[in-house]
């Protein structure tokens, strides 16, 4: 049955690449994102809703499926055109985790299990499925101008995490060994002066940040020389950082940083890569195109530096710099 619906949905099945378990409304949805030469274009194309039963509902109500071994409860729902499982809340977590089941089952690894969370309450729970990729949000009213010890304990306690979307007002950040810092993709708006202690442990691949203070310039300098000497962010494929408060001085900086430059008549290699988690719209990180580098004493790798305004680009390659100037035009 599997070989015959995969070989009359073909083309279908060809255009798919996530598998999403939406949080945006209720009930959680399972769908596909619909792209179109890579790009989303704001339609779900539904598999099934989540719905916790009432318990005035009975059996007969619904017609019942065996998935991945386990006997669960569907009815149709109208409004969103597609089946919705229902289940006691006791049972949620295991009935959630049958279908994704069922799912790796029918796609192996054909596609990327992704699964959004918008976390409003300590309590919150996250699934810990296999190959479940997880990107969470937390509340800011609640989250951001607490201390950090709450976050600490849930990040303690919580599966690998893919992808962190937060707001933090608080003067510090997470201990050096938090799992925080081990995110591959961090989305942080920061209202107090803590970005040189992320910047010092983070472990992941790709940072984008948001600093709503007065920044101090040196910070910006002192980063880049401790990645020039391989002390930190070892892992960092790219950093984009919005400094909304005051403008980067790009003279002092890139004399600061004693960054190289590609000669202007010629015309630079673009820097851009699949977002470590895809959420929709572009699946790659903004283009870096700019004449000014900087290398890593350890290994040679290049990286492109890229100052306007108040915006700053940093995105490093694999290549060496011999290979990087060989792909300059």
């Amino acid at each position: 049955m599997k070989k015959r619906i995969k070989s009359s949905q073909i083309t279908r099945f060809k255009s798919i690449s996530h598998i999403e378990y939406g949080t945006y409304d209720y009930p959680r949805r399972v769908y596909f994102p619909y792209q179109n030469h890579g790009i989303y274009r704001g339609i779900l194309d539904n598999i099934m809703e989540f719905k916790e039963r009432s318990d005035n509902e009975t059996d007969n109500e619904f017609f019942r499926v065996n998935v991945a071994g386990k006997i669960m409860n569907f009815r149709l729902s109208y409004e969103h055109d597609c089946p919705a499982v229902y289940f006691h809340p006791s049972e949620k977590e295991s009935a959630i985790e049958s279908i994704h089941n069922y799912f790796l089952d029918f796609f192996d690894n054909t596609v990327e299990y992704q699964w959004y969370q918008w976390i409003t309450d300590d309590e919150d729970s996250i699934p810990n499925f296999h190959q479940l990729a997880l990107s969470i949000s937390f509340d800011s009213k609640k989250y951001g101008r607490r201390d950090v010890e709450s976050l600490e304990k849930f990040f303690a306690s919580s599966p690998v995490i893919k992808r962190v979307d937060m707001q933090l007002d608080t003067s510090y950040l997470f201990r050096p060994e938090s799992k925080f810092y081990q995110v591959e993709s961090v989305h942080l708006k920061l209202y107090s002066h803590a970005v040189p202690t992320f910047l010092r442990h983070f472990q992941g691949r790709q940072a984008f940040l948001s600093c709503y203070y007065k920044w101090n310039i040196l910070d910006l300098i002192e980063f880049m020389h401790r990645w020039k000497s391989g002390e930190e962010c070892r892992k960092l494929e790219y950093l984009k950082m919005e400094l909304s408060i005051n403008e980067i001085p790009q003279d002092q900086i890139l004399n600061a940083l004693g960054v190289k430059h590609i000669d202007e008549s010629n015309t630079p290699p673009t820097h851009e890569l699949p977002l470590a988690f895809w959420s929709g719209f572009d699946p790659n990180t903004d283009p870096i195109v700019s004449h000014s580098y900087v290398v890593r004493n350890t290994d040679n790798r290049v990286a492109s530096v890229s100052i306007q305004n108040n915006w700053f680009c940093f995105g490093v390659w694999k290549e060496t710099e011999q290979e990087f100037l060989r792909m300059v035009t």
